[in-house]
């Protein structure tokens, strides 16, 4: 029995030898890009690269439009205030998220409702949605998390059945379909996120999807100062259908706007996206097909639904009891030093999340006693998110998927290597 890396044995993967794939991916295409956005002196917004990537982007989602922004978090609030969500109202989010899912609930003045997920996905329960509705209610904010899909199809009948918006939390998703759909066209807007680990990124940057000319005209207006859509700043839109009236700017808003630069860079990127999503998605399911034949591993469902697959990061459920009871920290600090890669647990529950603490920021946010105790994250009871973070959950990053089948092999020896050898490290 090979001695385990932890413990001083020669790890399954040595990265000086044999390191994982790079990311970000660029090339000379970025460089030649860039030096033309230097060269042109429009290095700010509404340029010919934003417009570009905008069209581009409307078109892989197959949304009529697509409007950047400075980043995934302000996506999520500008659809919030487009669609006039605000003060009394509540919004429903996901135990496991990113907290900026649930902040941008209140930095609109609304109220996030938190709910606990399914165990097989780690996405929003349909059925907590269901008892979490009031006559309060004004959206559902579903988030597509790691390598799974939010069950759309009954979300989508929820928020019919209730009047209820919906905006898809795509960070994770870009180019994943739900039955021939793609994120971010299921929704009432779609929100993305060019963040630097996102598989499409530009160091930092957003973008939200809609079809509805209304919404896509007030984020437009939202993002950039308040302004009324300009020249071709949003493809396809009917100029003026807003009900702001006429005098000065179409809505008080302020500069979210991505640059030049970034839109370059997003272009080139996208242009890669399908491939890399095709290369992810083969070995994911190969990966998925090892670990399942070991025990105390659980891969995380791919709906049948979901006809094409997007990684963020390849998630899957572990099972101490399998592994002689060795604890979930110490398996993954084990399975760290064979690969020499981060491997790290889900998002921490919000109601538990040392990144979501709305009562650090009184003079913001406490507008009553009411709504200071709504917003109190630790009023809510989310079991299966507690278990899933602290007991069950192992997230690598998604370049371990951008490499070969080998690699994919070498994670699944690593595991059964740990579960071999699990009682040496239970001390």
């Amino acid at each position: 029995m090979e001695k385990l890396a932890i413990l001083g044995g020669k790890p399954c993967r040595d990265i000086e030898v044999r390191p994982w794939p790079k990311w970000p991916v660029w090339g000379k295409e970025e460089e030649n890009a860039l030096i033309e956005v230097l060269n042109s002196g429009v290095w700010s917004y509404n340029g010919p690269k934003e417009t570009e990537f905008n069209r581009l982007f409307a078109e892989f989602t197959g949304t009529k439009y697509s409007i950047c922004t400075v980043n995934g978090t302000v996506t999520m609030q500008l659809a919030l205030e487009a669609m006039g969500i605000g003060v009394r109202d509540e919004v429903i989010v996901p135990a496991i998220t990113w907290q900026a899912t649930a902040a941008t609930v209140i930095d609109v003045n609304a109220t996030p409702i938190l709910v606990d997920v399914l165990e097989d996905t780690w996405c929003i329960d349909p059925a907590e949605i269901e008892k979490a509705i009031t006559p309060r209610t004004k959206a559902i904010m579903p988030v597509h998390l790691y390598g799974a899909f939010a069950d759309m199809d009954a979300i989508m009948e929820i928020a019919k059945k209730h009047d209820l918006y919906v905006i898809e939390d795509c960070a994770h998703k870009h180019g994943g379909e739900w039955n021939g759909k793609k994120a971010g066209s299921i929704g009432d807007v779609g929100s993305f996120s060019f963040q630097l680990s996102k598989h499409l990124t530009a160091g930092e940057g957003g973008a939200v999807t809609t079809d509805d000319p209304g919404l896509a005209e007030k984020l437009d207006a939202l993002r950039n100062c308040g302004r009324r859509p300009e020249g071709d700043s949003l493809i396809g839109a009917d100029k003026g259908i807003g009900d702001y009236g006429d005098d000065g700017n179409f809505i008080q808003s302020g500069n979210l706007r991505i640059t030049e630069f970034q839109a370059a860079i997003l272009v080139e990127g996208l242009k890669r996206l399908p491939e890399q999503n095709a290369n992810r998605d083969a070995n994911g399911a190969y990966l998925n097909g090892l670990l399942k034949e070991i025990p105390g591993i659980t891969p995380l469902k791919r709906d049948s639904r979901e006809t094409k697959k997007a990684y963020f990061n390849f998630a899957f459920r572990y099972d101490t009891n399998a592994f002689k009871g060795l604890s979930i920290e110490k398996f993954r600090t084990a399975l760290e030093a064979e690969l020499g890669i981060v491997v790290d647990a889900c998002y921490e529950p919000l109601s538990n999340c040392a990144l979501y603490v709305p009562h650090t920021k009184p003079a913001r946010h406490k507008l009553n006693d009411a709504y200071w105790a709504a917003i109190d994250p630790k009023r809510f009871k989310l079991p299966k998110a507690e278990r899933i973070f602290k007991e069950e959950s192992v997230c690598l990053h998604h370049k371990i998927l951008m490499g070969t089948k080998a690699d994919m092999d070498l994670i699944a020896i690593a595991i059964r290597k740990i579960y071999d050898s699990a009682e040496e490290i239970m001390i």
